[in-house]
């Protein structure tokens, strides 16, 4: 990225947390804030609160960060505040299908955004699991992951911060060959476990990719959260003390969650800004 002058360019954060106390929103900022100093860029980025107060972003945006969020993302269908995230996706389609729209909107969906989006189209199957995934936990690339761009630099597995109460599994092959998607990671594989493995990341389109896990959570911030005292009370109330322990343990590995952290939404945001650089050229 070498840009004769400072490009403008502005992000929209489809907030999904429907107010709740969260460390997902201020890990996007952080990495937003990071990745223009680090390039020189000048980086801006708007919030929407779409679930309380039902705002969507319009599309004047370059990039786009749809976050994670509480609750179920089956019994929202029908909702207000649905039709007015599903409408604003439908007008990033009919952008980006539009071929005289050369400038595409990229978009990145995160766990609950994820399971919207995968219950929209019909891709796969959205249920509830038999137990919460709370933890940091591997994750296994597919063959088309191993291209992915977001995934430069990443090992095979790699670890991420994995806390959801439902589950993508049971994909569409059809479905998801007709719209030009691939399935790019599942979960850990246990060829022993009589359980299909849940499906950790979708490349949807040229232009929108989702996760199933949280690329944004950082390790430090992770780590003070979890040891405040209210925290690792809730942990080991839920979980017990050794998931609390095993935790701490992968957040201060280097090689884990940190890496994750470096690397997938810098990847996306990257080749995000390259794809608007090469329209400017």
């Amino acid at each position: 990225m070498n840009w004769t002058e400072k490009k403008s360019i502005r992000v929209a954060i489809l907030d999904m947390y429907e107010g709740f106390a969260n460390q997902g929103m201020r890990c996007i900022r952080e990495i937003l804030n990071q990745f223009g100093e680090t390039n020189q860029l000048d980086l801006s980025w708007d919030e929407f609160d779409v679930r309380l107060e039902k705002q969507v972003p319009d599309l004047s945006y370059d990039i786009y960060i749809s976050s994670g969020g509480p609750g179920s993302p089956l019994e929202s269908e029908g909702s207000e505040w649905e039709k007015a995230y599903f409408s604003w996706l439908d007008k990033i389609e009919r952008w980006n299908n539009n071929p005289a729209n050369v400038q595409k909107k990229q978009v990145f969906f995160i766990c609950h955004s994820f399971q919207l989006i995968c219950r929209h189209y019909d891709i796969a199957r959205v249920s509830r699991r038999k137990s919460t995934s709370f933890g940091i936990f591997p994750m296994h690339l597919l063959t088309d992951g191993k291209d992915e761009v977001i995934f430069d630099g990443l090992k095979d597995p790699f670890y991420s911060v994995d806390s959801r109460d439902y589950q993508v599994t049971e994909p569409n092959h059809n479905k998801l060959h007709a719209m030009g998607a691939s399935i790019l990671a599942i979960e850990k594989d246990r060829p022993h476990v009589p359980l299909e493995r849940a499906i950790m990341a979708i490349r949807f389109n040229e232009s929108m990719i989702g996760t199933q896990f949280h690329p944004e959570a950082d390790a430090i911030g992770m780590s003070l959260h979890l040891q405040t005292e209210e925290r690792k009370k809730t942990v080991v109330e839920n979980y017990g003390i050794e998931k609390w322990q095993s935790m701490i343990h992968h957040l201060n590995d280097p090689e884990k969650i940190m890496w994750t952290y470096a690397h997938i939404l810098p990847n996306f945001l990257l080749h995000a800004v390259d794809s608007l650089q090469a329209v400017e050229v």
